[in-house]
């Protein structure tokens, strides 16, 4: 092991230290959010939010924010995960994934999303988040990207938007390509989604799901 990739892995954790602390406090301080009553889970684009502010600061990367209300949290599963397409083929296992339910409470509320620190680099972290839990950051080994255009894009705006039982949807992408432009994308158009798919040299999708408890065997 050389001395360069010492220092990348000597980074990587400090990395690791550094922002497992200072996301576990976030997360504790989102849970207070409050929303209105209401049957359906729902979620919303938050750009005001600590975490989109702590990135924009110290220019650590991308992230997706998101207001999330979940009733009848005591019910039901929430499972994010992120995929990614290289060239067209999709790995055969999510880059991170966050699994959680049956909650000690009726209601959870407070933020969910996906950051991606030093994107261009070969050793990129990502970390997902949800009320109360959250994962490590995790190393995705890619190649380092110096003359490719990239592109991170959410799929949903800041009105809310219900989320229906047992039906994913995509929350945010992030794209890359070696290509002189990046087309636009339809995110609610399938069609539109597996273009993106087979034209970008690498795209990433962060996407959610509620189920109820009994569906998956809770």
């Amino acid at each position: 092991m050389n001395f360069k990739t010492n220092m990348r892995l000597v980074n990587s954790r400090r990395y690791f230290l550094s922002f497992s602390i200072m996301f576990a406090t976030i997360l504790f301080i989102s849970g207070c959010s409050q929303f209105e009553d209401q049957k359906d889970p729902t979620i919303a684009l938050n750009t005001d939010s600590d975490y989109h502010q702590t990135f924009e600061n110290l220019n650590l990367g991308y992230i997706s924010d998101f207001d999330f209300h979940l009733p009848d949290a005591d019910k039901r599963w929430v499972n994010i995960w992120v995929e990614r397409y290289i060239d067209g083929v999709k790995d055969s296992e999510p880059i991170t994934q966050l699994s959680y339910g049956n909650s000690p409470n009726n209601l959870e509320e407070g933020s969910l999303g996906f950051g991606m620190i030093n994107p261009y680099d070969e050793d990129t972290l990502v970390f997902l988040y949800a009320p109360g839990v959250s994962t490590h950051p995790s190393i995705i080994e890619k190649e380092k990207s110096t003359n490719s255009m990239s592109s991170w894009e959410n799929a949903i705006g800041e009105d809310k938007v219900a989320l229906k039982i047992g039906e994913p949807i995509i929350l945010a992408a992030y794209r890359q390509t070696e290509k002189d432009s990046i087309s636009s994308i339809d995110f609610q158009n399938e069609e539109s989604i597996n273009r993106i798919i087979k034209e970008d040299d690498m795209v990433i999708l962060l996407k959610i799901v509620i189920e109820e408890s009994d569906a998956v065997g809770n």
